[in-house]
């Protein structure tokens, strides 16, 4: 109904159409969707080559086809808004001018101009997508982020991070050890992962740019699953130094600053809440694992899920209505989301095994792995559980998707 309303805006005038930015809800359910035709791309000098109009077209039409409001459409002349492409090249560097069009009233939406080295093209063209879901709803779209995940591409548990889309994986470790659970700084700019290089697993934290790294956490037995609080300044991990596996938090450099858990149980997976007040996590207290929340210093700590005997991974969503969490059923798991009171409590997937949910930095997705067709793969889908897309790049074992703030 919203789609409607904004559509009725737009060939009303554009003041009011401009007036309508943030109007459209990408989360909900919609009735009626905005075709949107991704034209071909035209040269701003000279010829166009094929495949980077081909390339542009399909990005396009996964960016915005997976965001919700749209429809795409393969011609122009019934669509509600037309995205235009045109680019040149000049030595190994490309100049992208995209505009999106309000066909009706023949009035621009938004228009953006990048330039940068010909590799980049894919993400002027992500960018763009990012900034059509702005104009439109008010908020920016995801696709300009990374996700970060663990493959066995190489045969042993290696770091990657590849485009949202699947493209352009690129390794980070190299160490022919087990590398698990990585989680990106808010910055972007680092990554913490819990390896074996040295033989115990420790945690490590790696500047993504630069390559350097440190071993920040080294106690005797587990140093895993950390999170970066949402500020950075502070990392929620899990450690078995004491005995059984409990909730600390560490500084960015790893010095200790608190225990949140202290029981015989085990405690573990701790996510943070966008605001940085509480903490979701796993703990078998009760007899079976199942989902807690307590604050940021420990205090009030109170179980969340209710129905089903074993739930795990659980993330808090960036707008900090939602959890979202793995549930065993039968011989898998199934990813669920639920509200941070413990209502409605919604299954989102069915096929084969799917673990490890995250949402995207927008809300807009859920990324997590799944063997629906066969070795375990890296998928991603709305909120609602809609639109689920397979984006591993490669056929190996991936798993532990996690999308990044900023790139």
């Amino acid at each position: 109904m919203r789609i409607i309303i904004l559509l009725a805006l737009l060939l009303l005038a554009p003041q009011m159409a401009q007036a309508a930015e943030g109007y459209i809800d990408v989360t909900a359910p919609v009735s009626r969707k905005l075709k949107l035709y991704p034209a071909p791309t035209t040269g701003l000098v000279g010829q166009v080559t094929p495949e980077v109009s081909r390339e542009l077209s399909e990005l396009f039409g996964m960016d915005l086809g997976l965001a919700g409001p749209f429809e795409i459409s393969g011609n122009g002349a019934d669509a509600d808004l037309i995205l235009k492409s045109s680019y040149s090249t000049q030595g190994g560097n490309i100049t992208l001018e995209c505009r999106l069009v309000d066909r009706v009233l023949n009035r621009e939406v938004t228009a953006k101009r990048y330039s940068g080295s010909a590799k980049e093209l894919r993400r002027m063209g992500h960018a763009f997508s990012d900034e059509v879901l702005r104009a439109l709803t008010g908020e920016k779209g995801p696709f300009t982020g990374k996700i970060a995940y663990v493959t066995k591409i190489s045969g042993n548990k290696e770091i990657f991070v590849m485009d949202y889309d699947g493209h352009n994986p690129q390794r980070l470790t190299n160490n022919g050890s087990i590398n698990l659970k990585p989680d990106f700084a808010p910055s972007g700019k680092e990554i913490i992962y819990t390896s074996y290089k040295k033989g115990n697993p420790d945690l490590y934290r790696r500047e993504l740019f630069t390559g350097l790294e440190a071993r920040i956490s080294s106690r005797s037995g587990l140093n895993a699953m950390g999170a970066y609080s949402p500020d950075g300044s502070r990392i929620a991990m899990v450690m078995s130094k004491d005995g059984n596996s409990e909730i600390y938090l560490v500084s960015r450099e790893g010095k200790e600053l608190a225990r949140l858990t202290n029981n015989h149980a085990i405690d573990v997976s701790p996510a943070w809440s966008p605001d940085g007040s509480r903490i979701v996590f796993v703990s078998d207290r009760l007899g079976k694992p199942q989902i807690f929340v307590m604050d940021a210093d420990g205090g009030n700590q109170r179980r969340l899920t209710t129905n089903g005997g074993y739930n795990v991974t659980p993330r808090w969503s960036p707008k900090g209505d939602r959890i979202v969490y793995a549930r065993q059923e039968g011989g898998g798991f199934q990813i669920h989301a639920i509200n941070t009171d413990g209502t409605q409590d919604t299954q989102l997937t069915s096929a084969g095994s799917n673990e490890h949910p995250r949402f995207s930095p927008d809300g807009r997705f859920v990324v997590f792995s799944s063997t629906r067709d066969g070795a375990e793969a890296i998928y991603l889908m709305r909120v609602d559980g809609s639109s689920q897309t397979r984006i591993s790049p490669n056929k190996a074992q991936n798993s532990s998707p996690t999308w990044s703030v900023n790139w």
